[in-house]
């Protein structure tokens, strides 16, 4: 008897070497997939117009109260924003 008789050779090794990596591959796409959308705390809801969370004027307005921007930088975004010129 000879050992080997009747194995798939290395043509079979190598499909199932390459099923394997594409099943991993689908296996990490998925987790991937399903942690992207799960929900998580901070992200924001969708509103309705297709944007998400406060409009840029609640941002802006709650960064000039957090004091991250100066009043020269709050009025000037703040005229962008409304379109004034």
């Amino acid at each position: 008897m000879r050992y080997g008789d009747g194995g798939v050779g290395w043509g079979g090794w190598l499909v199932m070497v390459v099923m394997m990596v594409v099943f991993w591959g689908a296996v990490a796409w998925v987790i991937v997939t399903l942690i992207r959308h799960s929900s998580s705390p901070g992200q924001l809801p969708a509103q309705p117009g297709g944007t998400t969370g406060p409009d840029a004027l609640q941002i802006l307005d709650e960064r000039f109260a957090r004091g991250e921007i100066d009043e020269e930088e709050y009025q000037r975004r703040r005229k962008v924003l409304r379109g004034d010129t």
